[in-house]
């Protein structure tokens, strides 16, 4: 992607996608260490060509680290898996106004008695990936051969980060996983799904599906974030250390060494 802040816009049809409900909307946002964080915000959507806005209903870290730091990434993926990804920097947020009003009128929240949007948050489109169409089959290939893989690898696992049950999460092939990381210009990155699996409660072993070009900006050593999530919204996030490409059996596959988990 490049950054061309007064040529980027989203077309008709992006934006009609993007306002839809029933879809995955994650935003990366970088911590005040400088660390990725990824967050599941289903209400991103187009508020124009070149501007985004989410509601915000409950508190977390990524509404924290946007406003200390505007720079982060978005990806919007539809039940078709046609994905969107970009660079968008925070501007402001409202507490009341028409957009306040449309979230709180949608049905998720119109009819919900214990909460609703509170503030609306707004971001610049910074840059824009073309539209992309995940394949299922390669996602499920490529996690099938690291599940042959992974048992190859020697690692020293004596204390658990993940519990059983995060670990079990993250070696489903109905599980996705979203990478995310930040670029030298200080902007976090997010890839489509990627085959990963937990080698045990400390490694993740993964392999980028289609483009290994998406992974190409990672720097062994570099923090990189991991939110896996079902179909049926559970979900785990974690972060650790790339430990770079291996090739256990010739499959080239990338590593990743826990050092901490959130949920």
């Amino acid at each position: 992607m490049t950054a061309h802040t007064d040529t980027v816009a989203l077309r008709e049809t992006d934006m009609k996608a993007f306002a839809r409900d029933a879809k995955i909307g994650l935003l990366a946002t970088v911590d005040g260490e400088g660390q990725p964080h990824l967050t599941l915000i289903t209400s991103i959507q187009a508020r124009g060509p070149r501007e985004l806005m989410f509601g915000q209903f409950t508190e977390g870290l990524s509404k924290a680290h946007v406003k200390d730091n505007q720079k982060a990434g978005f990806l919007i993926m539809t039940p078709e898996r046609d994905v969107w990804r970009g660079k968008v920097r925070w501007t402001h947020e409202v507490k009341a106004g028409d957009d306040y009003e449309l979230y709180n009128h949608k049905p998720m929240f119109r009819y919900n008695a214990y909460f609703g949007i509170h503030t609306v948050h707004y971001l610049d489109l910074v840059d824009l990936a073309g539209k992309e169409r995940l394949s299922a089959a390669r996602l499920a290939a490529g996690t099938l051969a690291l599940g042959l893989a992974c048992p190859l690898l020697e690692t020293d696992a004596r204390t658990r980060a993940l519990t059983p049950w995060a670990e079990t999460h993250l070696a489903k092939m109905t599980t996705l996983k979203f990478f995310a990381w930040v670029g030298e210009d200080g902007y976090p990155m997010i890839t489509p799904p990627l085959a990963c699996r937990a080698v045990d409660s400390r490694h993740l072993m993964f392999r980028a599906i289609g483009r290994r070009s998406d992974l190409d900006g990672v720097a062994v050593g570099q923090s990189v974030a991991v939110f896996a999530i079902s179909m049926t919204m559970e979900s785990v996030l974690v972060r650790g250390c790339f430990t770079g490409w291996r090739r256990p059996r010739g499959l080239e596959a990338g590593g990743l060494d826990i050092d901490w988990v959130y949920n």
